[in-house]
């Protein structure tokens, strides 16, 4: 289900949480996990189910586990058939929305983002630095408080109306805090972050990444993808290539970006990702869109119920038959293999999230989905591929849609 209303937002650090795979262990999207392993040279499942809040602090973890478990929710969204007309990233979901609109292969996407982890630790290592939170000022009253400091501290992301981020030396830092409340800011967060992210600091890091992206195949995206350092949609490989290396040294302009995605037409905001950050961010920034944050499967559930809404309140010339369809999903073979459904599997069959629907070759098909069992789509001892349909389940029955 293509729409032209439709954004996809992806998160950046600071959105990962310990256990943040659990829910997905079950679910078929989780097989890019053992590709992400591959790529990394780590093992990404421990990271993304036993690593401890400190651990994911890491700039190199908290970037490789934020992008992999945007990517697992990104499939689980597209095998329901949801697609989207733009894509945007905040500082490292920039790499998610690449890789969402077919600009890097997803192993392409873990490599970049491995290097680029370690390329900012070892920059935030050679050069410390930390960053804070000014709310309540506008985005040129911060600036000028930056200006006005002399030190090194600069406006590191606009996120919101009334929300930045500085980033700089701690004791710049201290000066610029006291500086902004003195200008009227109504609270200065500290960030606990061991680096002084999209600041001059960062330059050593821009170069290594840059050496990176050179040995990558970045192709055009299918779709346009809005930039964090001016906020406007480019579909060039070429522009690409420059953009995220000049990303880590400037700010992010998140709350342009959305303002931009909106007057390009979107009207629905899909943060896919680890926590609902970016949808916060959202809330305050295009005030009269649609934001809905997917961070679980249940989460998927709740965007199909919302996409049935919408179309039930559009023309019914204009979408026949897409309230049906918003209603409906599909479970997909993980593999390749005959496929075998148990026993108990008949047309009506109500099916909770991870329940066992039947086996392809040695692995188990457990659905991702709650819903009533419409009919199998594979026979019995049927060769199947993999990602291809093997039964259709319906929600409207359960009240989800």
């Amino acid at each position: 289900m293509t729409s032209a209303m439709i954004a996809f937002t992806f998160p950046g650090q600071g959105s990962q949480a310990p256990q943040m795979g659990e829910t997905w262990v079950k679910h078929p999207s989780w097989e890019l996990v053992e590709e992400a392993s591959d790529a990394a040279e780590r093992d990404v499942a421990k990271l993304l189910l036993e690593a401890d809040a400190d651990e994911l602090k890491r700039t190199d973890n908290s970037q490789l586990a934020t992008y992999v478990t945007s990517m697992i929710i990104l499939d689980a969204v597209e095998r329901v058939g949801i697609d989207a007309a733009f894509y945007a990233g905040h500082s490292l979901g920039e790499y998610s929305a690449l890789t969402a609109a077919g600009a890097l292969s997803f192993s392409a996407g873990v490599k970049l983002v491995t290097e680029r982890g370690n390329a900012m630790a070892a920059a935030a290592e050679a050069q410390p630095g930390t960053m804070a939170a000014v709310l309540g000022l506008e985005d040129d009253q911060v600036d000028m408080v930056c200006r006005r400091v002399d030190g090194d501290v600069w406006v590191a992301n606009y996120n919101a109306p009334g929300q930045v981020v500085i980033a700089g030396d701690s004791e710049s830092i201290e000066k610029a805090s006291v500086a902004a409340k003195e200008l009227g800011a109504k609270r200065v967060i500290a960030i606990k972050v061991g680096g002084a992210f999209h600041t001059p600091f960062m330059s050593p890091a821009r170069d290594r990444l840059r050496k990176a992206l050179s040995e990558i195949d970045l192709r055009s995206p299918s779709r346009p993808v809005y930039a964090n350092i001016d906020a406007l949609p480019h579909v060039d490989a070429t522009e690409w290539v420059s953009l995220l290396g000049a990303q880590l040294t400037s700010p992010v302009r998140w709350h342009h970006t959305l303002t931009a995605l909106q007057q390009a037409g979107a009207t629905l905001f899909l943060e896919l990702g680890p926590g609902s950050v970016l949808t916060g961010m959202a809330k305050r920034t295009v005030k009269d869109a649609r934001n809905i944050s997917v961070n679980s499967p249940e989460g998927i559930d709740t965007l199909i119920g919302s996409l049935a809404q919408l179309t039930e309140n559009e023309s019914d010339d204009d979408h026949e038959g897409e309230v049906l369809y918003a209603k409906e999903r599909l479970v997909i073979s993980p593999c390749s293999g005959v496929f075998q459904p148990t026993d108990d599997v008949d047309n009506g069959t109500k099916f909770a999230v991870g329940q066992l629907l039947g086996t392809v070759g040695d692995s188990e098909v457990r659905s991702p989905f709650a819903g009533h069992l419409q009919g199998l789509l594979a026979l019995a001892g049927e060769k199947v591929n993999t990602s291809q349909p093997l039964a259709w389940l319906r929600t409207a029955d359960l009240g989800i849609a």
